[in-house]
């Protein structure tokens, strides 16, 4: 298709379809916001969207192909914008973790209220319990522009897949558009759920540690099941008469 090699046409389709089901799940905003993918074989590339297209409409070739230090691979669609903050933060994980191929980065309601809040992510709930020892955060330092700022990002995100860019969003990745999913939709029901509840004015209650500790590693347990390739397929098939539209 296009003159692209099938495994980054693969990679495109996937995160075109990634971006459709954010937006299926009302995780986006406006045209802010990103989600990339590492195109497989291909070192020092990732795919970003092309600023400007709304989640909801996003197609495989209005995927930009970019390198680690922000420029646009040579292709079939022209020249496209992407959006600088974008690159800062998403180039930062992908030169430096080499397991986390699809980094997901939103600006929700919830997740930005979580961010705000100086005690972060609470255990209250068993979908907060899957980050338990497993969640980092990073301070807020402005709009990220400066490349200096990507040492201190992955620093912060340490081994882990998700993190609370403070004052800002929600950011989560995995080694595929499947993992990196499945971890922003836990993380933004988490953040849903304690605004939620803290909203209700009422004591809350907080499992014990040993209790959170075991509840983290039972979600370990479900991973290495294969649950998160059924939930991918799963959400998939809610937006499946969509295919031809975000594999174009």
């Amino acid at each position: 298709m296009f003159n692209i090699p099938p495994a980054e046409w693969q990679a495109r389709c996937d995160l075109a379809a990634l971006y459709r089901l954010v937006a299926y799940y009302r995780m986006t905003d406006l045209i802010d916001t990103h989600i990339t993918l590492r195109v497989p074989g291909s070192g020092q590339h990732f795919l970003i969207n092309r600023y400007g297209v709304p989640f909801e409409h996003m197609r495989a070739s209005d995927l930009v192909l970019i390198d680690f230090e922000g420029n646009p691979v040579p292709g079939p669609f022209g020249v496209q914008r992407v959006n600088t903050a974008g690159f800062v933060i998403h180039s930062a994980i992908h030169a430096t973790r080499a397991d986390m191929h699809c980094v997901i980065h939103t600006h929700t309601a919830a997740g930005m209220a979580v961010a705000a809040q100086r005690d972060g992510l609470l255990p209250l709930t068993q979908h907060a319990l899957k980050f338990y020892g497993h969640l980092a955060y990073h301070t807020y330092e402005g709009i990220a522009l400066s490349l200096d700022e990507r040492e201190r990002l992955v620093a912060d995100l340490g081994p882990h897949k998700a993190m609370i860019l403070r004052n800002h969003g929600l950011l989560a990745g995995g080694a595929s558009v499947a993992e990196a999913f499945h971890e922003i939709y836990f993380l933004e029901r988490a953040c849903q759920a304690q605004v939620q509840a803290m909203a209700g004015a009422a004591a809350l209650v907080q499992p014990s540690e040993a209790v959170c500790r075991h509840t983290a590693e039972q979600f370990r347990d479900d991973e290495a099941a294969g649950i998160i390739d059924l939930a991918w397929e799963a959400a998939l098939s809610l937006i499946e008469p969509q295919r031809a539209q975000w594999c174009a």
